[in-house]
């Protein structure tokens, strides 16, 4: 199996431990992602379990999500049974030409085959449509949590679950194939300032979700998160009680031209 496809068909299996500690969106980062779009209408594409569906209904949006995993699914229809919640893909979206005047994809995009998912994006956006996505990256800039980082290994904190590293990982990602630029123009890059409230269990529960521990056989999966449950217990920001998890909603916006 390809190791995109691999890596993002692995959430199902642990959806409702996912709609449990993965955090929501920063409201100010959703607002800006939608500020150009032309109408209310958006499309939550790779919607997971609806944490970005949650934040666009609570900003008034008029939402319609798309998921291909159907344990994923189950727990957005459960969570938000209002959202109208449809099976589908970024390569294969299941609504009309124009229908949409804004896509967002919360920690989704980066699994998208753009140079098949971008023609289909374009193909539902109305004209002077948003396409943007949006990503919870952890403050490597805090020292404690560039340690982290070190204990944790690239399976539980890889490419673009950080500040630094989603900088660079996205600053491309609407350009190289499928024409993107010609459809969506030169993208915009904006971090806004988030947060989470977690203990030492439920930040590990949390890190625990992420694909590359997901795919990893049980024993090197263990190991991996004791290590980190053992460096959360020696940091006097982590150890006793509830802290704050210092995060950032990223949103990488492009138009539809």
């Amino acid at each position: 199996m390809d190791e995109r496809l691999r890596l993002s068909s692995s959430f199902g299996a642990s959806a409702t431990a996912y709609a449990e500690h993965r955090p929501d969106y920063a409201q100010a980062a959703v607002r800006w992602a939608l500020e150009p779009a032309p109408g209310p209408r958006v499309l939550d594409l790779g919607a997971g379990t609806g944490k970005l569906s949650a934040t666009l209904v609570a900003l008034g949006a008029e939402v319609v999500a798309v998921e291909p995993d159907p344990a994923m699914l189950a727990e957005l229809r459960h969570a938000l049974p209002a959202v109208r919640a449809l099976p589908g893909s970024a390569e294969a979206i299941p609504l009309p030409d124009a229908s949409v005047d804004a896509v967002l994809a919360g920690n989704a995009m980066h699994w998208f085959d753009m140079a098949v998912a971008g023609p289909e994006i374009a193909r539902v956006l109305a004209p002077g449509g948003v396409l943007a996505g949006l990503w919870n990256v952890l403050d490597d800039r805090i020292g404690w949590i560039a340690d982290l980082g070190r204990v944790s290994g690239s399976a539980a904190i890889g490419p673009r679950d950080t500040v630094s590293s989603w900088r660079a990982a996205t600053a491309d990602m609407l350009v190289p194939s499928a024409g993107l630029v010609a459809r969506f123009g030169s993208p915009t890059q904006v971090e806004f300032p988030h947060g989470q409230l977690r203990t030492a269990d439920s930040l590990v529960a949390t890190l625990a979700t992420r694909a590359g521990l997901l795919v990893m056989a049980d024993p090197d999966r263990d190991a991996v998160l004791g290590r980190i449950r053992d460096f959360l217990g020696s940091r006097p920001e982590t150890a006793d009680g509830e802290f704050t998890l210092p995060m950032l909603t990223a949103v990488l916006r492009g138009r539809r031209l």
